[in-house]
């Protein structure tokens, strides 16, 4: 069943937006482009709405979160001009439900899925088939996103399936509600391993990547974009038409993304 935030974080979003979606287009213009984006793309986004505002004098915000927890605020009314999921079904769940525009959906970057444990932390564990992961965590716990509904977590559960180790790890799982939630669990030596995306690993000097999955043992982690079918700014296309641009990209690659090319 998909993960569903609480209800009084949606309508605690829907107070603070409610006004945005009920103004003229004039007003639109004085706000930034919001943007809600899965919370792995935050340190990236944030550069380039840093730039973007250089460059052009508009602004965008951001919403990180979960990309399931977004996309439900989304059907339940949230406001937003973007949508930037960091797994395709999810993208695809609010598609379905015409909540982003028409035409609108690029697939625009992709990451790679390791194993991370606290730099203090000394392994010589290697990821293969049957690899004795359970006894390393052993009485700790593993940190991921809550593979229910999590984008993470689920890519975590299905490398873990693959490689045959799943059935006696996930009694030892940390579900975070995001992948920056799960990083920080063992960045605080609260989980003696993690399961994050490589972008993320980089951003937080008390974890280091202990090995990386296999591409084939889990579905590519690729990130869409989509402009929401609710937005009526008219600052929302040409940030998004931004994020393909050479300074953008330059910030996504020096992040760690890999840029999904047409």
């Amino acid at each position: 069943m998909p993960f569903v935030p609480g209800r009084r974080a949606v309508l605690a979003l829907l107070a603070v937006f409610a006004l945005s979606g009920a103004r003229p287009a004039s007003a639109q213009e004085t706000r930034p482009v919001l943007v809600f984006a899965a919370a792995s793309l935050q340190t990236a986004l944030n550069g380039i709405a840093a730039e973007w505002q250089k460059e052009t004098g508009k602004r965008a915000t951001f919403s990180y979160a979960a990309s399931s927890a977004l996309a439900r605020q989304m059907e339940q009314g949230a406001p937003a001009d973007l949508f930037a999921s960091a797994d395709l079904e999810w993208m695809d769940w609010v598609q379905q439900r015409n909540l982003i525009r028409p035409g609108s959906r690029q697939t625009l970057l992709a990451n790679t899925l390791v194993l991370i444990a606290p730099a203090s932390l000394a392994t010589d564990l290697k990821i293969q088939p049957g690899f004795p992961l359970a006894a390393a965590i052993g009485d700790s716990r593993l940190a991921t996103g809550d593979p229910r509904a999590v984008p993470v977590g689920r890519y975590a559960q299905a490398a873990l399936t693959a490689l045959g180790v799943w059935n006696e790890v996930q009694p030892r799982i940390a579900g975070a509600d995001n992948v920056r939630a799960a990083l920080a669990l063992v960045a605080r030596g609260e989980a003696r391993f993690g399961i994050v995306y490589a972008t993320d690993a980089r951003t937080e000097a008390r974890v280091k990547v202990v090995d990386t999955f296999p591409a084939g043992s889990h579905p590519p982690v690729l990130y869409p974009f989509a402009l929401t079918a609710s937005s009526a700014h008219p600052d929302a296309g040409a940030f998004m038409t931004y994020l393909r641009s050479p300074a953008a990209i330059r910030i996504f690659e020096a992040e760690g993304f890999s840029i999904v090319r047409d």
